[in-house]
C-alpha cells in the first residue's frame, strides 16, 4: 500500500476521565493515557490514537510524544509503503507510538481513496463485517458496585460481561456468582491480566463450573512469560483460554502455538504496533486454528473504531471487546460507528471519526 507524500504530523496528549476507576489486577486507571496523532497526506488529514496502559505497556504518553517527535524528520516529506515509512521513523521500537502514526496514515489514505480503512485492509473480495457486538467490562471494585454496574449495563442491552479478576480467586468467584445471580442471562468473559498462578486459575474455573456460570473464555490467566502455566490452564480448565499480554508479535504467537498455551489470541493495535501487524498476527493465529478476540487498552471512540476496522477486515471475530469508549465520562470524538446497545454499526470514509470541534 503506497502512501503519497506526508505533509505534517502533530501529536498531543489525550487524557479523558473515566466514569468509574478502571481497576485490573495489574493496576488502576482513572483517565485514558494516550496521545492523539494527526497526519496530513496530500491535503487530507487522518487521526490515530496511541494508547498506553500502565502495567501492560512500557511506553507512556511522554515517551510516545518523544518517539513521534524523533520520527517526524524521517516521515514528513516522505512517501512510500506504510511498512517502509514506519520502519524509517521507528524501526522496531515504540510499538504504541508507531501504532498511532500508522492509524492516522491509514485513515488519511482511505479518505483520499473515498473508502473505509476496513476495505483498505481486507483482501479483494473478502467478507467484511460492518456490524459487531461488544461485551462490556466490569472492573475490580467492591462486589456491590460490580453488581450495580452489571445490572445497569443489562438495562442498556448488554448481556456479555468481561469481568476483571486476579487479586484473590475466592473473592473473584464470589463476585462472578453475584453478577450471575443479579443478571441470570449473563455471559461472562473472565480476565486475570496475568495475575493468577495456574493452580488458582484452575480453582476459579472449577468453581465457576460448579456454580453453572456461563463463562465464554478465560483471558490471560497467568503471567505473560508463564507459558507452562498458560498451557496447563488451556489443557485443564475446560473453557477457551485467550492470550493477551503473552502475544505482542508474530514471534510471541509462534512460541504460544508451539507450547499449546492458548486456544485464542487478543489482538490489540497498540501493543502490536499497529493495524497491519495486528491483522498479520490475527490471520496467522486463525490459520493455526486459534480463535480471535479484538480489544483495546482503555481507548476513546477513536481507538475503539480503529480496533473495529481490524475485526471487520478479518470478517469478524469470536469475541469482540470494544467497549471502553462507553466507560468514559466524556467523548471528545464523534462518528466512526453508531451504537445500539452492544451492537456497533461502522460508518464513514476512513475511520469516519472527527474531533468534536472539527467541522
Amino acid at each position: 500500500m503506497r502512501i503519497p507524500r506526508i505533509e505534517a504530523i502533530t501529536a498531543v496528549p489525550l487524557a479523558v476521565p473515566l466514569r468509574e476507576p478502571f481497576v485490573i489486577a495489574s493496576g488502576r486507571v482513572d483517565a485514558t493515557h494516550a496521545v492523539l496523532v494527526r497526519v496530513r497526506v496530500a491535503g487530507t488529514e487522518g487521526l490515530g490514537e496511541a494508547a498506553c496502559l500502565p502495567g501492560v505497556t512500557t511506553e507512556t504518553p511522554a515517551t510516545v510524544l518523544d518517539a513521534i517527535a524523533a520520527a517526524r524528520g524521517a516521515l514528513v516529506g516522505a512517501e512510500g509503503t506504510v511498512g517502509d515509512l514506519l520502519a524509517s521513523g521507528f524501526g522496531d521500537a515504540s510499538p504504541v507510538a508507531r501504532s498511532g502514526v500508522e492509524c492516522a496514515i491509514l485513515d488519511a489514505a482511505a479518505r483520499l481513496r473515498g473508502t473505509s480503512v476496513r476495505a483498505l485492509l481486507a483482501p479483494p473480495g473478502a467478507a467484511i463485517a460492518d456490524e459487531l457486538e461488544t461485551d462490556i467490562t466490569i472492573p475490580i471494585l467492591g462486589r456491590e458496585t460490580m453488581v450495580e454496574l452489571a445490572v445497569g449495563w443489562r438495562r442498556r442491552g448488554f448481556t456479555v460481561f468481561k469481568v476483571k479478576v486476579g487479586l484473590d480467586w475466592e473473592h473473584d468467584v464470589a463476585s462472578l456468582v453475584a453478577i450471575h445471580d443479579a443478571v441470570p442471562d449473563a455471559r461472562l468473559r473472565v480476565d486475570a491480566n496475568g495475575a493468577y498462578s495456574a493452580e488458582d486459575a484452575l480453582r476459579l474455573s472449577r468453581e465457576t463450573a460448579r456454580h453453572a456460570l456461563r463463562v465464554e473464555c478465560f483471558e490471560q490467566p497467568c503471567a505473560r512469560a508463564d507459558l507452562d502455566g498458560m498451557a496447563r490452564v488451556t489443557r485443564e480448565a475446560g473453557i477457551p483460554v485467550v492470550a493477551d499480554e503473552s502475544v505482542q508479535s508474530l514471534a510471541d504467537l509462534d512460541r504460544l502455538i508451539a507450547r499449546g498455551a492458548a486456544t485464542g489470541v487478543n489482538l490489540k493495535i497498540a501493543k502490536m504496533g499497529g493495524l497491519l501487524d495486528a491483522l498479520a498476527i490475527g490471520r496467522r493465529a486463525r490459520a493455526s486454528g486459534l480463535r480471535l478476540m479484538v480489544g483495546g487498552m482503555v481507548e476513546t471512540r477513536l481507538g475503539m473504531t480503529a480496533a473495529m476496522h481490524v475485526a471487520s477486515a478479518l470478517g469478524g471475530c469470536d469475541w469482540c471487546d470494544m467497549d471502553t469508549a462507553f466507560l468514559l465520562a466524556e467523548d471528545p470524538f464523534r462518528g466512526g460507528y453508531e451504537a445500539d446497545g452492544p451492537r456497533l454499526h461502522l460508518s464513514g470514509p476512513g475511520l469516519g471519526v472527527t474531533t468534536v470541534g472539527d467541522p
